[in-house]
């Protein structure tokens, strides 16, 4: 069957024959869904994703605020998010949420992940039995019920499920202070997962000492490698998670750059390890990242730690301002990677035919107490 026609009824298109198209059929044939479609599609890009995928998204921003652009439209039927699982699920999560679902007569927004290998190394660092495992093992040491979980936005529904029915709570990079801030009107401890590194940075820039904050090592038969009384000293539990992209940058990294281009500044994200956030002149959020450089004066100079796609993106779209990698080696997000446009132009096609492929589907339940955690985000000021 020609990839140009239309399916036989039940019948999707198959991948194979996109590949083997260049980019311009790709872009035009993507191009033409997105006019078919109208307002009913938004193609979410998420800032990591690369140039060309970008260039054909509706919306671009980070993985929480792509999720609320796409739910608070009245139009959309369907979602096709360029980026990773979790981000997919957030969507859903959103788009479906009973209010949204009852001013829509029941339908449903139909949410599509462009490749389904697009994972998220960090989400799969804390698994739902994991993290339910060690809330048992807490609570033979301590009393639970003082401890509020905290779950990175970055994770799958069901640990935002986890935080939901535990009094618990979700974070994005920008508001994580303010979420522990509110844990800690609440309860006298935190367990912060999956990244530990994002948990460390902000406790620590909120004077909680590192000797309050141990580590939970899943993979440790027991207590997660701690001792009763350290768990009983503690303040932060941390989750052993991190970004693969953000642990790859060193403190040498800054001294490198420091010394190499005399007037750089050095602007990372808080899944940086503690010690390049500490070196740092600037520690943000994607979102701030990109603030920091639109509202930089001409002839500034950065070294950037974040993933590649977007520092190149922020080089080409500032040619006024000096930007610079942190990293003398090449580190980009390989699970957002993968998706291209003949990933995303086969999933839009089939969307359009009414055989969509890839469709992300939270669980009512699951989504029910996502969305609690979720709210309670919101609610923090």
């Amino acid at each position: 069957m020609s990839v140009a026609s239309r399916p036989t009824a039940g019948a999707a298109y198959e991948l194979a024959p996109y590949k083997s198209l260049d980019n311009g059929a790709l872009q035009a044939r993507i191009a033409a869904v997105r006019a078919s479609l109208g307002s009913r599609l938004l193609i979410l890009g998420h800032h990591y994703q690369q140039d060309e995928v970008i260039a054909m998204s509706d919306l671009r921003g980070d993985s929480y605020q792509l999720s609320k652009m796409a739910a608070e439209s009245g139009d959309c039927r369907a979602i096709a998010f360029c980026g990773v699982h979790f981000m997919a699920e957030t969507a859903d999560i959103l788009a479906n949420q009973p209010a949204r679902l009852e001013a829509r007569d029941g339908r449903r927004v139909t949410v599509v992940l462009p490749d389904m290998a697009a994972g998220c190394s960090m989400a799969d660092m804390a698994a739902i039995d994991q993290v339910e495992g060690a809330w048992e093992e807490l609570g033979e040491v301590i009393d639970t019920a003082d401890v509020t979980p905290v779950t990175y936005i970055n994770s799958a529904a069901s640990l935002k499920a986890f935080c939901g029915r535990h009094g618990g709570i979700v974070c994005t990079s920008s508001n994580a202070r303010a979420v522990l801030r509110w844990s800690f009107e609440r309860t006298s401890r935190v367990l912060f997962f999956p990244d530990q590194h994002l948990g460390r940075n902000t406790a620590k820039a909120m004077g909680i000492p590192l000797e309050q904050m141990p580590v939970w090592d899943p993979h440790h038969d027991t207590l997660g490698g701690n001792t009763p009384e350290a768990l009983k000293a503690s303040k932060v539990l941390l989750w052993r998670g991190h970004c693969s992209v953000h642990q790859m940058f060193t403190p040498g990294h800054v001294d490198l750059f420091r010394a190499k281009v005399p007037g750089i500044k050095i602007l990372v994200h808080p899944e940086c390890p503690m010690e390049v956030v500490d070196k740092a002149d600037v520690q943000g959020s994607t979102g701030k990242i990109i603030r920091e450089v639109e509202a930089a004066p001409p002839g500034a100079k950065w070294a950037i730690g974040t993933e590649l796609h977007l520092v190149n993106r922020l080089k080409h779209e500032h040619p006024e301002q000096e930007i610079h990698f942190l990293s003398p080696v090449v580190c980009m997000c390989a699970t957002m990677y993968r998706i291209d446009l003949a990933h995303l132009c086969w999933s839009l096609e089939n969307l359009a035919a009414g055989t969509p492929v890839n469709i992300i589907r939270v669980d009512d339940e699951t989504a029910r107490w996502s969305l609690v955690a979720l709210e309670r985000m919101l609610a923090v000021k």
